[in-house]
């Protein structure tokens, strides 16, 4: 295990755990009510000068300071606007420190977007403990039948809820996205479980960004199988990333340890964002999913036809199956079972819900001999 360092963003100290534990344990609390500033500046002086003159026109300072400008908690709605006239890149060297009741405290520097993203979130101090699943059908396209369902996260707290992406940037925002994705797998496993049928498989997202060291931080996930009595073999440990994977040796010894569990590997989104041919060549998953953007629209006539027809004979060319996400036609659910896929998920075959359901009755009528 690698020495413990005190990690500013996330103001979390590892020397704190103890040895063969992991900071996914849990989600930290956090509590923002003594928060009464925050001291913001830019990494350059040219930027230093663009955030002065955008804070002056919001009323927030009379002048051109060259140091940090402490902007008080009531204006804090009014840095969005401020925010607004950076650019992607130019947001990152905006950095800012927060006041609690009168103390600077520098060891939580933060990007300012982070910060704002965390003191308008405020309820993700207890979101782990509201957090909901939807299961969406996997149809095996050879028999119509249910072969799993996806479990997707979502948050119901005080009558409000919440949807996976805004999640997901509140862990980010709050520096807690390791916990958060660990506590995500586990309830997915409570809730979806004990609803499959027999031979049904349970696909559970995770990140692998947030897992340093698999034989440490999976512990947790592989004691919520054995407390809910799951048969490994019947989980598919499905890797969602909207940013870039870790390297692949370190990718390979994650996957490699659910294999050792029993459990199989499948990874999101071939032919967009960063699931590359490389990836399944090196990796050799057990499942590989096509982006949505490959089948949207699909029909006989596609340009795209060729190509998907081409990943499709790849992936099998190593023993790998394929699903096709974001089925939402007849057309789309034909077409793909013309080109060879082994499942299917999407809403013309069921959306997303709290009960593992059924194929939509519509969606069915392509196997009249179920």
């Amino acid at each position: 295990m690698s020495t413990p360092v005190h990690d500013p963003a996330s103001a979390v100290n590892t020397t704190q755990a103890a040895p063969g534990r992991c900071d996914c344990q849990a989600i930290t609390p956090r509590t923002f009510h003594t928060l009464t500033a925050l001291s913001v500046r830019a990494d350059s002086s040219h930027l230093q000068r663009k955030l002065a003159v955008l804070l002056a026109a919001q009323g927030l300072t009379s002048d051109l300071p060259a140091g940090p400008m402490t902007i008080p908690r009531a204006a804090f709605d009014r840095l969005a606007a401020v925010l607004n006239a950076f650019s992607r890149i130019e947001r990152a060297e905006l950095l800012a420190m927060p006041w609690y009741a009168g103390h600077l405290d520098a060891w939580q520097v933060a990007p300012l977007t982070q910060w704002l993203q965390r003191v308008t979130t405020p309820w993700f101090d207890t979101v782990s403990d509201h957090l909901t699943f939807h299961f969406q059908p996997i149809v095996q396209l050879r028999t119509g039948a249910v072969y799993g369902y996806e479990a997707l996260v979502r948050a119901e707290q005080h009558g409000q809820h919440r949807g996976a992406e805004l999640l997901l940037q509140a862990a980010a925002a709050h520096g807690q996205a390791r916990a958060f994705d660990a506590q995500a797998r586990k309830t997915a496993i409570r809730q979806g479980y004990p609803q499959l049928q027999a031979d049904q498989q349970l696909f559970i997202n995770f990140a692998p960004g947030v897992v340093y060291n698999p034989d440490i931080c999976l512990q947790t996930t592989f004691a919520t199988c054995r407390e809910v009595g799951a048969d490994f073999s019947r989980l598919v440990f499905e890797v969602t990333e909207s940013e870039a994977f870790p390297d692949l040796t370190l990718l390979r010894s994650i996957l490699e340890r659910y294999r050792q569990e029993g459990a199989q590997v499948a990874l999101d989104d071939l032919g967009a964002g960063h699931t590359s041919l490389n990836y399944l060549s090196e990796l050799k998953p057990d499942i590989v999913k096509l982006d949505r953007g490959l089948v949207s629209g699909l029909h006989r006539e596609d340009r795209r036809v060729p190509l998907i027809t081409a990943l499709i004979g790849y992936a099998h060319d190593l023993g790998i199956r394929v699903v096709a996400e974001g089925i939402e036609t007849p057309d789309e659910l034909a077409q793909i079972i013309a080109l060879g896929a082994d499942y299917a998920q999407g809403y013309f075959l069921g959306r997303p819900s709290p009960v593992a359901a059924e194929v939509l009755p519509e969606a069915a009528a392509f196997w009249p001999l179920r």
